[in-house]
């Protein structure tokens, strides 16, 4: 099915919080259960940094580590919009990307 989406990403980090429980698992489960897209995917990176500018990567010499992940989805163009709307409340302002993009069929 070809057609025009938006893919959009979600910027958080492994120990971001939701209401609930962790702000990962209150995404998914709001992708999912509730807005009912057809697929989403994380990514969790090895190293990154934000607006602080400490770094945080994963290596044996640290005992804690709070990486970054990377929540991405794509959906017909209301879908996305109606789901940034949402997540807006649970990720910090800023850290939602979304650009249009091409649904070529097989």
């Amino acid at each position: 099915m070809d057609g025009e989406v938006w893919v959009a990403r979600a910027y958080i980090s492994e120990k971001d919080h939701g209401k609930r429980r962790s702000l990962l698992k209150e995404i998914l489960a709001l992708l999912h259960d509730e807005l009912k897209l057809p697929g989403v995917v994380v990514f969790r990176g090895i190293a990154g940094f934000g607006a602080s500018g400490e770094v945080h990567a994963a290596d044996l010499l640290r005992l804690t580590v709070d990486l970054p992940e990377v929540v991405e989805f794509f959906a017909d163009p209301p879908a996305v919009a109606s789901a940034i709307g949402r997540l807006s409340a649970l990720v910090p302002a800023g850290h939602i990307i979304h650009w249009p993009a091409i649904r070529n069929g097989s």
